[in-house]
């Protein structure tokens, strides 16, 4: 059955102008010139050490002029104008944030959404995410026609499908792009002209060198810990858990120190509870390696 997820620790911020497709594609990850409207991307903002210092996702609503809205975790929003704002120089631009009264939600379980009162985006990291909507709550409730959902139902999703988050799973200025599976989700683009922290990100996907990826594990206690806990073989840290959702979570784990463990049938464990690492987690690094 559809469910129906507002999301208040998201945020929605405007840009508009007929520059503002160039300008996009000349600072973030994705590949903005492509973009289709109608569609989204995800995206990040990268210092010039290759960091992210805010990851989003890039929704085409241009019609007759130029349009995108720039869903991003409500926490970074401000910070995330104001970089903006900071690099636009001489482009022909506008950024706005959305008023609150402006409703985000996530749609899972339905069919392809359109609507005039309402923006419908399919979620570009995973068909199963589901449709971002976008519009006053009342009319996204009246499109939906689906029955309300915790936001839990959406971040359990997430986490089982192994799709990270910024501020849920990894702090800024923390992460590579590889390391937060934007390599596999579409939101690096290797053929594109320049970005901010392009050459760190190119040198890391021709040379091989992610040895920390995201990965969905599952806590042993059945309740999951507090998130941020280091993730440990023995006394050794390998990693760091993000936010759990119930007893499962996405950790930032080091690949061939957790590969070792398993081979050897080691414990591992955050904040003193044992873990797994859930089955099929390295499908899609699996499936990379032998494209």
């Amino acid at each position: 059955m559809p469910k129906l997820v507002h999301m208040p620790s998201r945020a929605l911020i405007a840009l508009t102008g007929k520059d503002a497709r160039s300008f996009l594609n000349g600072i973030v990850t994705a590949n903005i010139a492509t973009l289709q409207p109608g569609k989204a991307c995800q995206a990040a903002l990268l210092t010039p050490q290759g960091k992210i210092i805010v990851e989003f996702l890039i929704c085409d609503a241009s019609d007759d002029e130029p349009l995108f809205l720039l869903d991003c975790s409500v926490g970074y929003a401000d910070d995330l104008i104001d970089r903006l704002t900071a690099y636009r120089l001489r482009a022909e631009i506008s950024l706005s944030r959305v008023p609150q009264e402006t409703g985000i939600a996530v749609l899972l379980d339905a069919p392809d959404l359109t609507g005039e009162a309402i923006y419908a985006f399919v979620d570009p990291r995973h068909a199963t995410l589901g449709q971002r909507l976008y519009g006053p709550n009342d009319a996204i409730i009246a499109e939906a026609g689906a029955e309300a959902a915790d936001i839990k139902a959406y971040h359990a999703r997430r986490i089982a499908l192994g799709i990270p988050e910024l501020g849920m799973d990894y702090a800024p200025l923390h992460a590579f792009p590889h390391e937060v599976l934007m390599d596999l989700t579409g939101g690096v683009d290797f053929k594109k002209g320049c970005y901010i922290g392009q050459e760190v990100v190119s040198r890391m996907e021709h040379r091989g060198t992610a040895r920390t990826r995201a990965l969905p594990i599952r806590f042993l206690n059945g309740f999951g810990i507090s998130g941020g806990e280091a993730v440990k073989v023995g006394e050794i840290t390998i990693g760091q858990a993000g936010e759990c959702a119930g007893d499962r979570a996405i950790a930032l784990i080091r690949i061939d120190r957790l590969q070792d463990a398993l081979a050897e049938g080691r414990e591992i464990t955050a904040g003193g509870v044992p873990l797994v690492a859930e089955a099929g987690v390295f499908d899609l690094l699996n499936k990379r390696e032998t494209a």
